[in-house]
């Protein structure tokens, strides 16, 4: 596994795959590379797909400083993709790697191609925020009924049942279950405290902006607020999706990704 290095000396875990335009793939918060395992292969098909355990996760170094934000994590990025030697890629962010893509696109324009935001907003205090009714759900004090919340805010009951009745269990996008209680701290206060509404301004990659329409973890009125905030920004819809609108729904939103990521 090649390990970069941040400017702070936190090393930074990678991955490799395919061959082609290079794409980096941007997880969520408190969550690892693994997130995209369901559907990596699908892009790798087409680019050389980088992914990456953000610090704190996966085999990255977890150091217990304030030096999580999601600005420091696009800084992250670039230090990725300079160690791999690629000097422009593609981009494609979801959740919380939609809001440090944001910061990508706007502080590094040169590293940027084309950008895709998935399922994610421009921060506060001008994004939508999840409702209170989703908060009180995710931090209950009975842990078994907040992961059940949090498995029916990324998928459809009809999907996770269908699961179930297969026999899975184990989702990438609940997060990183290796994740020490301070690093899952700092991410939820990175993620929070974003802000980019002033940096949107400043992109200027081709973007595609995609959202779930049932997306409440993340609300879907967040899209196009993003759309209308970024230059010639496209925006689409994934009908009846909910936050993980990438794995669930991947036969409609993967190739909708592919597709504008070729240019078509």
């Amino acid at each position: 596994m090649p390990l970069a290095f941040a400017d702070d000396g936190t090393g930074l875990a990678y991955e490799l795959r395919g061959s082609g335009e290079p794409l980096v793939l941007l997880s969520g918060q408190s969550n690892s590379r693994r997130w995209w395992d369901p559907v990596v292969a699908d892009f790798a098909a087409a680019f050389t797909v980088v992914t990456l355990d953000w610090r704190g996760t996966g085999e990255s170094d977890r150091p217990d400083t304030d030096a999580y934000s999601t600005r420091g994590f696009a800084d992250d990025v670039a230090a990725v993709l300079a160690d791999a030697g690629i000097e422009r890629a593609h981009v494609y962010g979801t959740s919380m790697g939609g809001r440090v893509a944001q910061w990508l696109a706007a502080d590094r324009p040169d590293l940027v191609d084309r950008l895709v935001l998935g399922c994610t907003s421009p921060g506060a205090p001008h994004g939508v925020e999840r409702g209170p009714e989703v908060r009180r759900a995710l931090t209950q004090p009975d842990q078994e009924a907040a992961a059940r919340a949090l498995r029916e805010l990324m998928y459809t009951p009809a999907w996770l049942a269908a699961q179930r009745a297969a026999g899975r269990t184990r989702f990438h996008t609940l997060g990183d279950p290796s994740m020490p209680a301070h690093a899952r701290r700092r991410h939820l206060r990175a993620s929070a405290r974003h802000d980019a509404w002033d940096a949107l301004l400043r992109i200027k990659a081709p973007t595609l902006v995609v959202h779930g329409s049932d997306d409440a973890f993340n609300p879907a009125a967040n899209a196009p607020l993003l759309a209308e905030r970024i230059a010639d920004a496209r925006m689409r819809w994934v009908p009846g999706a909910r936050h993980a609108y990438f794995e669930e729904f991947a036969d409609v939103a993967t190739p909708l990704v592919l597709g504008f990521l070729r240019g078509e």
